[in-house]
């Protein structure tokens, strides 16, 4: 039984540095535009430049 004075703590602390980090995340805006990410992820248009081609000079 006395596990249980060290495990209901435990737990509930996990719990709120659980529900804190979810608030910061909704604060600082990271579930503003799911769909436009989704798109993003599967786009081929990304900037790269070419590779240089090697001369025969």
């Amino acid at each position: 039984m006395n596990i249980l004075a060290v495990l209901i703590p435990i737990s509930l602390s996990l719990g709120a540095v659980g529900l804190l980090a979810f608030v910061w995340t909704l604060r600082h805006r990271q579930y503003e535009d799911p769909r436009g990410d989704a798109a993003r992820i599967l786009s081929d248009d990304y900037d790269e430049a070419p590779a240089p081609k090697r001369g025969t000079d």
